[in-house]
């Protein structure tokens, strides 16, 4: 499915549902995305544990085959692929769709590194592969300095490019360490109930950057910060709006 976030292409959503595990998790946009608003898959409540229906889309699993041109593709938008409900047997027949499909590049983001590194071994074991495939890229979110543990957790996943998702961005990350991290994407909240953004975090962070040449992204600023500004786009989302010191979007160089 094509798709406007504005760090990919295209997503492909073979599992669906999840489960809130953090405060970043809290205005989840899953919720309220079309077709995904029934109210069987709505979460069923506020807070960490509280979860929409997991569901298992196998006959989606054959879509980038039918992909002909090259494209960057988010991996479970609609989920979390690490999800301790999701089969290590179905991940790594996703793995093989993705070893098989190499003119195209997969985004896959996760709150739980912990479980990625440690199915990853089992995964690359089945498919007897011996290094990480080249067109795989492995995140973490992490949304305030309570969670920079993620990105230690993601160090011990082989992979070819590490990335970050600071989305929504809480708070400053005093505590993060970007060695090892090739990629770093930074966002306000958007959307009902969403917190607001200290322009100074994002600062900090893209220096961070430039000392460990992480690449950052600077997505979008926030619906607080674009209500507050006049922007032209309401989740705070055009560079033209912003101070010309964070009007950065820059992709990982060992892509």
């Amino acid at each position: 499915m094509s798709t406007t976030i504005e760090w990919t292409e295209e997503t492909w959503n073979f599992v669906t549902g999840c489960t809130r595990i953090s405060d970043g998790c809290d205005n989840c946009y899953i919720e309220r995305t079309p077709p995904f608003r029934m109210a069987h898959r709505r979460f069923d409540g506020k807070g960490p544990g509280s979860s929409t229906s997991l569901q298992l889309h196998p006959e989606r699993l054959t879509q980038p085959y039918r992909w002909q041109k090259p494209r960057k593709v988010f991996v479970n938008s609609l989920s979390d692929l690490f999800l301790a409900k999701v089969p290590v047997g179905f991940i790594t027949e996703a793995w093989k769709v993705m070893a098989d499909t190499p003119r195209h590049t997969y985004q896959i983001l996760t709150k739980r590194p912990e479980r990625l590194a440690r199915v990853l071994g089992k995964v690359h074991a089945e498919l007897g592969l011996t290094e990480p495939l080249p067109n795989v890229w492995l995140g973490t979110s992490i949304e305030s300095d309570d969670y920079t543990r993620r990105a230690d957790a993601l160090r011990q996943a082989p992979a070819a490019v590490r990335f970050i998702s600071a989305e929504p961005l809480l708070g400053p990350l005093p505590s993060l360490r970007l060695d090892d991290i090739d990629w770093l994407i930074l966002g306000g909240e958007s959307g009902p109930g969403s917190r607001p953004l200290e322009l100074d975090w994002i600062r900090d962070i893209v220096g961070q950057c430039r000392e460990t040449s992480t690449a950052p992204f600077v997505k979008q600023l926030g619906t607080v910060w674009a209500k507050t500004n006049g922007a032209s786009d309401k989740k705070g989302g055009n560079p033209a709006d912003w101070p010309a010191d964070l009007r950065v979007r820059e992709y990982p160089t060992t892509a």
